[in-house]
């Protein structure tokens, strides 16, 4: 074994360990190991940057202002208003109104956007028609990742992985070549929800500290539900060391922490994390102020004032469509050879959709920089960097040789497997993006020394990667969901780990079926 595997071995397995520990945020954690690889002489300068000039990171970007574009006309939450069923109903029905629906928009929309703006709507509607919220929340949270992949721009993840495939010198997806596999996946898991989530999801959990109603303390005040975003600046402080109420002009009242544990006394000795959910008692300006800023992911009372007008609302609806109906027209054979000068790709239509946003104010454009995460895109760009050191060092083929002797005379499909578990279980624990990076060139090179097409093994990863229902620290829906609808650790992997193996049955059956190796 050489130095370079010994070491990119070493550090990939430190880089694992932070992100299990959380010890920074997912980014700065992947690029302290890419700056490690330049040192080592493992990646060129070149190499390290590659990925900060990838056209499927930059994708993702746009998307970013695209899906806040649509956030702020207010379709979504016309929409979901318009699907919740009003007077007297079942979880059953409710669920059949709601979910594919959901699908359907997730399978075009970035996943967070849409939880931030349903849960809190769905949350509060579930109490007017006395239905317990928490049989609605982890469903609607499984559906935006179930739709998420069924398509190129469902999640950032196939944007990632469609991005390396080019890198790589090959054929990247079409819109919808992976709800080839995708839909069936989603088609199978809303089916699981309806039959199995009342039976495993909790019933009603009342929030402990202060009622949903209005409080009066010499003034109005409200409960509010605050999820704490990565730009919290109390972030791995202790409640004390950090004065909530003189920042925020607001009072905690209870904590929900991300691993499911709720505090509603000894609050000053709780150490904050991102992802944890404050019930604060704050006056009618606090969302208001508070609402577009970075620091928290959601913030939310029960009320949803609708501000926005109708031409705005179809004018992001029309944009949206078009981007769409573009980027799939464009990758047919007969408009290429219409306009063999340009790629018209989703790149191009997402690039002229977020101009247009940008002038007509359907996001301020002077604030366009604080709808991106930038922490998601250095995650993705130093994907990359950690692909192709995998490479660089032959980390990526003494793996695939391992794994292959591992399962000799068993063919592809045991190794298809493998691939799909190993990826899966790193997306449950660290973030699906690195999951990405870590298993690409291992599938690079399980294909080539195999002889085989390496497109079912690219599909593989993208399907293991999105799908992360056995944690709420997998995905960021997951842990908005998990503190507005009190759940506990266990209701994710009881609910959870049942559609991780739905996910993985379909995925091997499916995929070698439309992918010949």
């Amino acid at each position: 074994m050489t130095f370079e595997i010994v070491f990119v071995l070493l550090s990939l397995l430190g880089m694992v360990a932070a992100l299990v520990a959380d010890k920074m945020r997912p980014g700065m954690i992947l690029f302290s190991v890419v700056v490690l690889f330049l040192c080592a002489g493992i990646l060129t300068p070149k190499e390290m940057l590659e990925g900060f000039s990838n056209k499927g990171m930059i994708t993702v970007a746009l998307l970013f202002l695209v899906s806040e574009g649509i956030r702020q006309s207010g379709t979504l939450g016309q929409v979901i208003k318009k699907l919740l069923p009003q007077g007297k109903t079942t979880v059953f029905k409710a669920q059949l109104r709601i979910l594919p629906s959901v699908a359907f928009i997730s399978a075009f929309l970035n996943n967070t956007p849409v939880v931030v703006i349903f849960a809190p709507i769905i949350k509060h509607w579930a109490k007017s028609v006395n239905l317990p919220a928490t049989k609605f929340l982890i469903p609607l949270s499984y559906v935006t990742i179930l739709g998420g992949i069924c398509t190129l721009i469902g999640t950032s993840t196939n944007l990632v992985v469609h991005g390396m495939i080019l890198e790589a010198g090959f054929e990247g997806f079409s819109m919808f070549e992976l709800g080839k596999v995708g839909i069936f996946i989603a088609i199978a898991g809303i089916i699981y929800i309806f039959l199995f989530s009342k039976r495993l999801l909790p019933d009603a959990r009342p929030d402990t500290a202060v009622p949903d109603e209005e409080v009066e303390e010499g003034e109005k005040l409200h409960r509010v539900e605050a999820v704490l975003g990565a730009r919290f600046p109390g972030i791995n402080k202790k409640l004390k060391d950090f004065n909530f109420q003189r920042h925020y002009g607001a009072e905690v009242k209870e904590i929900k922490t991300r691993n499911g544990q709720r505090f509603v006394s000894n609050l000053e000795d709780v150490v904050l994390h991102e992802g944890d959910t404050l019930v604060v008692m704050a006056d009618d300006t606090f969302i208001p102020t508070w609402g577009e800023s970075s620091v928290f992911v959601l913030l939310t009372n029960g009320n949803e004032p609708d501000t926005t007008g109708k031409k705005k609302r179809w004018f992001a609806l029309l944009l949206l469509i078009l981007m769409i109906v573009g980027a799939t027209v464009g990758e047919l054979p007969v408009t290429k050879e219409m306009f063999p000068g340009i790629k018209l790709d989703m790149f191009f239509f997402v690039s002229i959709t977020t101009i247009i946003m940008a002038w007509t104010n359907l996001f301020p454009a002077r604030k366009y920089t604080k709808y991106i995460s930038w922490d998601i895109l250095i995650t993705i760009a130093c994907a990359f960097a950690i692909s192709k050191a995998m490479v660089n060092s032959g980390v990526a083929d003494s793996v695939a040789k391992f794994i292959i002797g591992l399962s000799d005379d068993y063919g592809p499909h045991v190794l298809l497997a493998m691939l799909f578990i190993i990826t899966n279980l790193f997306t449950e624990l660290i973030t699906n993006n690195a999951a990405a990076a870590l298993a690409f060139p291992l599938a690079l090179s399980l294909a080539s020394q195999l002889g085989v097409s390496p497109t079912p093994f690219f599909v593989v990863i993208c399907m293991a990667a999105s799908a992360s229902f056995s944690t709420p620290i997998g995905y960021q829906t997951n842990l908005i969901v998990q503190g507005i609808g009190n759940y506990k650790f266990t209701d994710f992997v009881r609910i959870g780990l049942p559609l991780n193996i739905i996910t993985f049955l379909i995925s091997i059956i499916l995929i070698p079926l439309i992918w010949n190796f």
